[in-house]
């Protein structure tokens, strides 16, 4: 078995299992304590006033919620800000240290496991690259990992890890011929239950994500810049991923699989349809590296920089840009969309090259009756993933969703 290592290639040692829970804190909260809460997210530190100017609560109830969150740990009294008139109002912030969250990442070549803090700082990852998942690898690595990463926390920390989120393709056993794994050993996904057995494993509470789809939910709730109500989110990994909010919410579908892009079909250089995932993955890209006689496995083992002879990149981005150009008109066709993000493993140079050139090739195309979105890149990057699997416990116990948050006073 192989001994996963941190990003430093140190060897990671066994360690007894973690059973720390969430403590009574790190609970789940009232409506009123998640709507304040969202709100701090959101905007920063707010005073009492401006928290009850925003949802119309009265001053006194904000008080007393403001009062026990800070109870709780979870809130951080900032200096008083005196104007002219009145008492000074105090800011208040969310307390780096008032819970933790764990995100796993399950990919196709690689894993992640991420301490992740009440602010959504990374306070420490370990990580395993493989050839391709299997579920005992990917349990074999939590269990020597996980421990190490909590034990980097002072102990009264440590009962404040308030659940895993993990983020994983569905459908694992699907498309294995595109990174050469036995078919056999990735059938494995087809019957074992993940979640229960991480959870065993972890002593915790486990929710499962698709992994775009989790990526997605890190914009939503860590990212920067202005976020319109409706969005498609592309995110680059070993294969294509996406994601979409609709009216401020992360919009999973069905079956957790909505806006499941790779499977899109676009038309390629010859004019016949191909999927998507076929030209705008970095499986697409290591095949171009592969063929052309350059290393490829760089792009598994780091989110950049990499090193790639200039016509290889040129040409991978061009074609990935007319794939994702095809795709985001047919969203736009069906969907109101105020924005596309484009995100990814991959250096912050290429995904910046890659949003303007899919921004380009969008533009060549025929908008007629199109009411065009605007093209632009995440925010979050390669942790994207990770983050977002850190943020489905985040939001299950401390947050309202954001619509949810908008339509309040």
């Amino acid at each position: 078995m192989d001994i996963p290592q941190d990003r430093t290639g140190a060897d990671l040692q066994p360690q007894p299992a973690s059973t720390a829970r969430g403590s009574n804190q790190s609970g789940m909260r009232a409506h009123n304590e998640r709507l304040v809460l969202s709100l701090v997210r959101q905007h920063g530190a707010l005073a009492k006033s401006d928290i009850a100017r925003m949802t119309g609560l009265s001053a006194q109830t904000v008080s007393v919620i403001m009062r026990a969150l800070e109870q709780d740990g979870l809130l951080l009294r900032g200096e008083p800000v005196r104007g002219r008139i009145g008492q000074p109002s105090v800011p208040m912030s969310l307390a780096a240290e008032g819970a933790f969250f764990l995100g796993l990442k399950i990919g196709r070549r690689s894993a992640d496991l991420t301490l992740v803090d009440f602010t959504g700082q990374v306070r420490a990852t370990r990580r395993k690259v493989y050839r391709y998942p299997t579920p005992d690898t990917v349990l074999a690595f939590v269990r020597l990992a996980l421990p190490d990463l909590t034990q980097t926390l002072p102990p009264a920390a440590r009962d404040r890890i308030a659940g895993m989120g993990v983020a994983m393709p569905f459908q694992l056993w699907s498309w294995v011929q595109y990174i050469g794994a036995p078919q056999a050993e990735m059938d494995a996904w087809r019957t074992r239950d993940i979640q229960a057995e991480l959870a065993e494993v972890a002593g915790m509470p486990v929710t499962v994500q698709n992994d775009a789809t989790a990526a997605c939910g890190a914009e939503l709730v860590f990212g920067t810049g202005e976020k319109p109500n409706d969005f498609l989110y592309f995110y680059f990994g070993t294969f294509i991923g996406g994601g979409l909010v609709l009216n401020g919410q992360l919009f999973t579908g069905r079956s957790g699989n909505a806006a499941g892009v790779g499977p899109m079909l676009v038309p390629g250089p010859d004019g016949r349809m191909r999927r998507l995932i076929t030209v705008a993955s970095l499986s697409a890209l290591g095949a171009a590296m592969d063929a052309a006689g350059e290393a490829s496995d760089q792009l598994w083992e780091s989110p950049g920089p990499w090193t790639i002879s200039q016509p290889v990149l040129d040409r991978w981005m061009d074609d990935a840009a007319e794939g994702l150009a095809a795709a985001i008109l047919s969203a736009s066709a069906l969907l109101e969309l105020g924005a596309v993000l484009i995100d990814g493993w991959m250096p912050p140079e290429i995904r910046a090259a890659v949003a303007e050139r899919v921004n380009a090739a969008f533009y060549r195309l025929d908008l007629a009756g199109i009411d065009p979105p605007l093209i632009r890149e995440g925010t979050i990057g390669a942790e994207a993933r990770s983050l977002g699997a850190a943020a489905i416990p985040l939001s299950q116990r401390f947050l309202l969703e954001q619509g949810a948050v908008l339509t309040e006073g």
